[in-house]
C-alpha cells in the first residue's frame, strides 16, 4: 500500500473524530442545550480527568473487566468444546439442536433477572450472564469451522494413519483456529455488554453500578465519563483478541489486513 495511502488512512479516522466533536460542542452550545441533557465534549473531558484520578474508579473498572473476561473464559470454553463435539459426532448436533435454537431465540437480556436471582447479586450472576451473551458468537463459529475440513485434507490424514489426537492436532485446529479467533472477536464484547448489564439490573460495583449512580444523582457528565471509560475497556479486550489471533493465526490475519 503507498505511503500516502496510509497516510490517509491513518489520518481521516481522527479528522473525522475531530469534526464530530466540534459540530457536538458547537450544537450544544448554539441550541442552549440543557447540560442535563447533553453536556459538551469539554465537560465531558473534565469529568473523565477527575474521574481518573479517582481510585474507586480503577475498583470498579477492576470487578467489571474480572465479570467480563470470567465470563468470556467460560463461553469460549464451552463454545470451542461443545462446537467441536457436536462437528465430530452428529448424534450430538441432533439431540442438542433443539436446545440450541431455543436458547438462540430467548433474548439473553431477559434472562438476567432471572441469573440474579438464582446466583445471587455478587460476582457469580455476571459472570454468568456474560457467558450467556458471549457463548453463541464462539459456538456458532466454531461448529462451523470444525466442520468445514477440506474432506481431501481429511482422506490425507487417513492415508497417513493419523489417530483422532493427530488428527485435531495437524488438520481440525489450526482449520478452525482463525474463525473461532473471530467469533472471539465478537464474543469478547458481548461478555463486557453482559457483565455491564447485570451491573445495571442487580449490581453494588463495577462501571454499570457506578453509571447508574451518577444517572440517579444527574450527575451527566460524569456518566457520559463512565461510558467513555467502558469504550475504551471493550476496546482494549477486542485488540488484544486482534493480537492473539494475530499471534496464533499469522496467515489468517495478514490475509484479512490485505483486504
Amino acid at each position: 500500500m503507498p505511503r500516502s495511502a496510509n497516510f490517509w488512512r491513518m489520518a481521516l479516522p481522527a479528522i473525522a473524530v475531530v469534526i464530530f466533536l466540534v459540530g457536538w460542542s458547537a450544537y450544544v452550545r448554539t441550541a442552549e442545550v440543557s447540560a442535563f441533557v447533553l453536556p459538551t465534549p469539554e465537560a465531558i473531558a473534565v469529568a473523565l480527568g477527575q474521574l481518573i484520578l479517582d481510585p474507586k474508579l480503577w475498583y470498579h473498572a477492576r470487578i467489571t473487566v474480572t465479570e467480563a473476561v470470567s465470563g468470556f473464559a467460560i463461553a469460549v470454553t464451552l463454545g470451542t468444546v461443545l462446537g467441536f463435539l457436536m462437528a465430530r459426532f452428529p448424534p450430538v448436533e441432533w439431540a442438542a439442536k433443539p436446545f440450541i435454537v431455543l436458547l438462540q431465540l430467548v433474548p439473553k437480556i431477559a434472562l438476567a433477572p432471572l441469573f440474579i436471582l438464582w446466583f445471587g447479586f455478587g460476582l457469580e450472576s455476571k459472570i454468568v450472564i456474560a457467558a450467556a451473551l458471549a457463548f453463541f458468537p464462539v459456538f456458532s463459529n466454531a461448529l462451523i469451522a470444525f466442520k468445514s475440513v477440506d474432506p481431501g485434507d481429511s482422506d490425507v490424514m487417513t492415508m497417513l494413519q493419523a489417530n483422532a489426537a493427530q488428527r485435531f492436532v495437524m488438520l481440525e485446529l489450526p482449520n478452525a483456529l482463525p474463525v473461532v479467533l473471530t467469533g472471539m472477536e465478537v464474543s469478547v464484547v458481548m461478555s463486557m455488554i453482559g457483565a455491564i448489564v447485570g451491573e445495571f439490573i442487580g449490581g453494588s460495583e463495577g462501571l454499570g453500578y457506578l453509571a447508574v449512580k451518577y444517572l440517579q444523582e444527574l450527575s451527566v457528565p460524569n456518566l457520559f465519563a463512565v461510558v467513555v471509560v467502558l469504550t475504551l475497556v471493550g476496546l482494549c479486550l477486542y485488540l488484544l483478541i486482534g493480537r492473539l489471533r494475530a499471534w496464533l493465526a499469522p496467515w489468517h490475519a495478514a490475509s484479512a489486513a490485505s483486504h
